[in-house]
Protein backbone atom coordinates (compact mmCIF):
# COMPACT_ATOMS: atom_id res chain seq x y z
CA UNK A 1 0.00 0.00 0.00
CA UNK A 2 1.88 3.32 -1.02
CA UNK A 3 0.72 6.49 0.33
CA UNK A 4 -0.30 9.72 -2.16
CA UNK A 5 1.41 12.24 -2.60
CA UNK A 6 0.55 13.71 -0.13
CA UNK A 7 1.89 13.07 3.37
CA UNK A 8 -1.22 12.92 5.16
CA UNK A 9 -2.30 9.39 6.24
CA UNK A 10 -5.33 8.08 5.21
CA UNK A 11 -7.12 6.94 8.03
CA UNK A 12 -10.35 4.37 8.10
CA UNK A 13 -11.33 4.20 11.99
CA UNK A 14 -14.13 1.30 12.50
CA UNK A 15 -16.02 0.55 15.85
CA UNK A 16 -16.47 1.95 19.18
CA UNK A 17 -19.93 2.75 19.18
CA UNK A 18 -22.78 1.09 21.08
CA UNK A 19 -26.62 0.55 21.53
CA UNK A 20 -27.92 0.23 25.55
CA UNK A 21 -31.67 -1.03 25.29
CA UNK A 22 -32.16 -0.77 29.27
CA UNK A 23 -35.06 -2.05 30.95
CA UNK A 24 -36.25 -0.08 33.96
CA UNK A 25 -37.98 -1.70 36.57
CA UNK A 26 -40.34 0.59 40.00
CA UNK A 27 -42.14 -1.58 42.07
CA UNK A 28 -45.15 -2.66 39.60
CA UNK A 29 -44.01 -1.00 36.48
CA UNK A 30 -41.32 -0.80 34.03
CA UNK A 31 -40.53 0.44 30.99
CA UNK A 32 -37.51 0.34 28.18
CA UNK A 33 -35.23 3.37 27.08
CA UNK A 34 -32.59 3.11 24.58
CA UNK A 35 -29.26 4.79 23.94
CA UNK A 36 -26.69 5.05 21.34
CA UNK A 37 -23.38 6.09 22.46
CA UNK A 38 -20.03 6.69 20.78
CA UNK A 39 -16.49 5.49 22.48
CA UNK A 40 -13.98 7.35 20.23
CA UNK A 41 -14.25 10.54 20.37
CA UNK A 42 -11.09 11.20 22.69
CA UNK A 43 -9.07 9.12 20.27
CA UNK A 44 -10.42 10.98 17.15
CA UNK A 45 -10.04 14.04 18.47
CA UNK A 46 -6.22 13.27 19.47
CA UNK A 47 -6.00 12.02 15.19
CA UNK A 48 -7.64 15.28 14.45
CA UNK A 49 -4.35 17.70 15.95
CA UNK A 50 -1.58 15.14 13.51
CA UNK A 51 -1.11 14.74 9.74
CA UNK A 52 -4.05 12.27 9.03
CA UNK A 53 -7.37 12.14 7.02
CA UNK A 54 -9.58 9.74 9.57
CA UNK A 55 -12.90 8.33 8.08
CA UNK A 56 -14.99 7.04 11.17
CA UNK A 57 -17.09 4.07 10.41
CA UNK A 58 -19.56 2.98 13.35
CA UNK A 59 -20.29 0.29 14.64
CA UNK A 60 -23.53 -0.22 12.87
CA UNK A 61 -22.39 1.42 9.62
CA UNK A 62 -20.14 -1.98 9.00
CA UNK A 63 -22.56 -3.46 6.41
CA UNK A 64 -23.49 -0.44 4.36
CA UNK A 65 -19.79 1.78 4.31
CA UNK A 66 -17.06 -0.94 5.36
CA UNK A 67 -15.11 -1.32 1.75
CA UNK A 68 -16.17 -4.61 -0.39
CA UNK A 69 -13.40 -3.60 -2.92
CA UNK A 70 -9.65 -3.53 -3.46
CA UNK A 71 -9.90 0.01 -4.79
CA UNK A 72 -12.36 1.02 -2.12
CA UNK A 73 -9.87 -0.22 1.17
CA UNK A 74 -6.95 0.83 -1.02
CA UNK A 75 -8.30 4.42 -0.89
CA UNK A 76 -6.71 4.05 2.95
CA UNK A 77 -3.17 3.47 4.24
CA UNK A 78 -4.11 2.27 7.38
CA UNK A 79 -7.40 0.88 9.17
CA UNK A 80 -8.12 0.44 12.93
CA UNK A 81 -10.38 -1.67 14.45
CA UNK A 82 -11.24 -0.63 17.65
CA UNK A 83 -13.68 -2.68 20.10
CA UNK A 84 -16.13 -4.74 17.12
CA UNK A 85 -16.24 -8.31 16.78
CA UNK A 86 -15.62 -10.00 13.51
CA UNK A 87 -19.43 -10.64 13.42
CA UNK A 88 -20.12 -7.33 11.87
CA UNK A 89 -17.92 -7.69 8.79
CA UNK A 90 -18.97 -11.87 8.16
CA UNK A 91 -22.89 -11.67 9.00
CA UNK A 92 -23.46 -8.19 6.69
CA UNK A 93 -27.04 -7.63 5.29
CA UNK A 94 -26.35 -9.18 2.33
CA UNK A 95 -25.98 -12.52 4.19
CA UNK A 96 -27.69 -12.68 6.99
CA UNK A 97 -31.03 -10.89 5.99
CA UNK A 98 -31.36 -11.94 2.48
CA UNK A 99 -28.73 -15.30 1.97
CA UNK A 100 -26.95 -13.86 -0.19
CA UNK A 101 -23.19 -14.34 -1.50
CA UNK A 102 -20.85 -11.26 -1.16
CA UNK A 103 -17.26 -10.56 -0.03
CA UNK A 104 -15.89 -11.76 2.81
CA UNK A 105 -14.82 -8.15 4.74
CA UNK A 106 -12.32 -9.44 6.69
CA UNK A 107 -10.19 -11.71 3.96
CA UNK A 108 -10.49 -8.24 1.67
CA UNK A 109 -9.04 -6.60 4.82
CA UNK A 110 -6.04 -9.63 5.49
CA UNK A 111 -5.27 -8.99 1.71
CA UNK A 112 -5.06 -5.42 2.09
CA UNK A 113 -2.33 -5.86 4.47
CA UNK A 114 -0.34 -8.06 2.69
CA UNK A 115 -0.58 -6.28 0.20
CA UNK A 116 1.06 -2.72 2.23
CA UNK A 117 -1.91 -1.50 4.35
CA UNK A 118 -1.48 -1.00 7.92
CA UNK A 119 -3.96 -2.59 10.49
CA UNK A 120 -4.38 -1.46 14.30
CA UNK A 121 -6.20 -4.12 16.23
CA UNK A 122 -6.76 -2.08 19.40
CA UNK A 123 -8.37 -4.33 22.57
CA UNK A 124 -12.15 -4.31 24.01
CA UNK A 125 -14.93 -6.61 24.83
CA UNK A 126 -15.05 -7.11 21.60
CA UNK A 127 -11.48 -7.44 20.16
CA UNK A 128 -9.25 -10.20 19.29
CA UNK A 129 -11.23 -13.21 21.45
CA UNK A 130 -13.17 -11.00 23.41
CA UNK A 131 -16.07 -11.52 25.91
CA UNK A 132 -17.03 -15.29 26.18
CA UNK A 133 -15.18 -15.59 22.76
CA UNK A 134 -17.48 -13.80 21.31
CA UNK A 135 -15.72 -11.62 18.80
CA UNK A 136 -14.01 -14.56 16.81
CA UNK A 137 -11.16 -12.56 15.24
CA UNK A 138 -8.77 -15.88 15.80
CA UNK A 139 -11.48 -18.18 13.74
CA UNK A 140 -11.71 -15.28 10.52
CA UNK A 141 -9.88 -14.52 8.00
CA UNK A 142 -7.91 -11.25 9.79
CA UNK A 143 -6.22 -13.98 12.43
CA UNK A 144 -3.29 -14.72 9.91
CA UNK A 145 -2.84 -10.70 9.34
CA UNK A 146 -2.66 -10.00 13.28
CA UNK A 147 0.77 -10.01 14.92
CA UNK A 148 -0.62 -12.10 17.56
CA UNK A 149 -2.07 -15.54 18.22
CA UNK A 150 -5.48 -15.66 19.96
CA UNK A 151 -7.02 -17.61 22.97
CA UNK A 152 -9.81 -20.33 21.87
CA UNK A 153 -12.00 -18.69 24.98
CA UNK A 154 -12.90 -15.65 27.09
CA UNK A 155 -9.55 -13.57 27.02
CA UNK A 156 -10.39 -10.67 29.02
CA UNK A 157 -8.22 -9.68 31.73
CA UNK A 158 -10.38 -7.63 34.24
CA UNK A 159 -7.23 -5.88 36.29
CA UNK A 160 -9.88 -3.53 38.66
CA UNK A 161 -6.73 -2.61 40.91
CA UNK A 162 -5.37 -1.28 38.03
CA UNK A 163 -2.24 -2.38 36.07
CA UNK A 164 1.04 -0.53 34.78
CA UNK A 165 2.50 -1.36 31.52
CA UNK A 166 6.57 -2.40 30.95
CA UNK A 167 7.84 -0.66 28.61
CA UNK A 168 10.91 -3.84 26.79
CA UNK A 169 11.83 -1.36 24.31
CA UNK A 170 11.15 2.43 24.65
CA UNK A 171 13.38 3.48 21.84
CA UNK A 172 10.85 1.63 19.18
CA UNK A 173 9.57 4.21 16.64
CA UNK A 174 5.96 2.95 17.42
CA UNK A 175 5.61 4.71 20.30
CA UNK A 176 7.15 7.87 19.13
CA UNK A 177 9.33 8.93 22.15
CA UNK A 178 6.63 8.83 24.64
CA UNK A 179 7.90 8.54 27.57
CA UNK A 180 7.86 5.25 29.62
CA UNK A 181 5.99 5.89 32.67
CA UNK A 182 2.30 5.45 31.28
CA UNK A 183 -0.63 5.57 33.53
CA UNK A 184 -2.32 2.76 34.83
CA UNK A 185 -5.02 1.06 32.58
CA UNK A 186 -7.93 -1.44 34.29
CA UNK A 187 -7.53 -4.79 32.00
CA UNK A 188 -7.04 -5.92 28.53
CA UNK A 189 -7.20 -8.68 26.10
CA UNK A 190 -4.67 -11.68 27.08
CA UNK A 191 -2.71 -12.42 23.28
CA UNK A 192 0.30 -14.15 22.57
CA UNK A 193 2.93 -12.81 20.66
CA UNK A 194 3.42 -14.74 16.95
CA UNK A 195 7.04 -15.68 16.24
CA UNK A 196 8.57 -13.12 15.05
CA UNK A 197 6.42 -10.36 16.07
CA UNK A 198 8.19 -7.76 18.57
CA UNK A 199 6.64 -6.91 21.85
CA UNK A 200 7.05 -3.30 22.81
CA UNK A 201 5.47 -3.01 26.13
CA UNK A 202 3.25 -5.83 28.27
CA UNK A 203 0.80 -5.48 31.30
CA UNK A 204 2.71 -8.09 33.67
CA UNK A 205 3.98 -11.05 31.38
CA UNK A 206 1.06 -10.33 28.99
CA UNK A 207 1.98 -8.65 25.81
CA UNK A 208 -0.08 -4.89 25.42
CA UNK A 209 1.71 -3.14 22.66
CA UNK A 210 3.06 -6.18 19.80
CA UNK A 211 4.19 -4.82 16.60
CA UNK A 212 4.68 -7.25 13.18
CA UNK A 213 4.35 -7.45 9.49
CA UNK A 214 2.03 -9.40 7.28
CA UNK A 215 2.98 -9.61 3.69
CA UNK A 216 3.86 -6.07 3.08
CA UNK A 217 2.56 -4.32 5.37
CA UNK A 218 2.80 -2.98 8.77
CA UNK A 219 0.69 -4.74 11.77
CA UNK A 220 -0.03 -3.27 15.52
CA UNK A 221 -2.52 -4.99 18.08
CA UNK A 222 -3.02 -3.06 21.77
CA UNK A 223 -4.20 -5.20 24.03
CA UNK A 224 -5.86 -3.07 25.81
CA UNK A 225 -8.51 0.01 25.19
CA UNK A 226 -8.39 3.93 23.95
CA UNK A 227 -11.71 4.46 25.79
CA UNK A 228 -12.69 3.67 29.39
CA UNK A 229 -13.52 0.88 31.11
CA UNK A 230 -10.02 -0.60 30.64
CA UNK A 231 -8.29 2.81 29.38
CA UNK A 232 -9.42 5.34 32.48
CA UNK A 233 -9.27 9.13 32.64
CA UNK A 234 -5.70 8.92 34.04
CA UNK A 235 -4.60 7.49 30.72
CA UNK A 236 -7.06 9.20 27.74
CA UNK A 237 -6.67 12.55 29.51
CA UNK A 238 -2.38 11.51 30.01
CA UNK A 239 -0.30 14.12 27.81
CA UNK A 240 1.12 11.75 25.47
CA UNK A 241 -2.07 10.32 24.44
CA UNK A 242 -2.68 12.11 21.13
CA UNK A 243 1.69 11.64 20.67
CA UNK A 244 1.01 7.86 21.52
CA UNK A 245 -1.93 6.81 19.03
CA UNK A 246 -0.46 9.17 16.32
CA UNK A 247 3.10 7.23 16.71
CA UNK A 248 1.21 3.80 16.62
CA UNK A 249 -0.57 4.78 13.58
CA UNK A 250 1.89 6.54 11.74
CA UNK A 251 4.37 3.26 11.92
CA UNK A 252 1.57 1.05 10.71
CA UNK A 253 1.16 3.21 7.86
CA UNK A 254 4.91 3.08 6.81
CA UNK A 255 5.89 6.28 8.38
Amino acid sequence: MSIGQSSRLRVLVVGESWIKHTTHIKGFDQFQTTEYEEGAELFLNSLGTSDFDVTYIRAHEVSNRFPTTSDEIDEFDVVVLSDIGANSFLLCDETFLRSEQTINRLGLLADYVENGGGLVMVGGYMSFSGIDGRARYGMSPLAAALPVEMLDHDDRMEVPEGIVATIDMPEHPVLGGTPADWPMLLGYNQVKAKAGSTIVARLGKDPLLVVGHFGSGNTVAFASDLAPHWAPPEFTNWSYYPQLWSSVIGWAGGQ
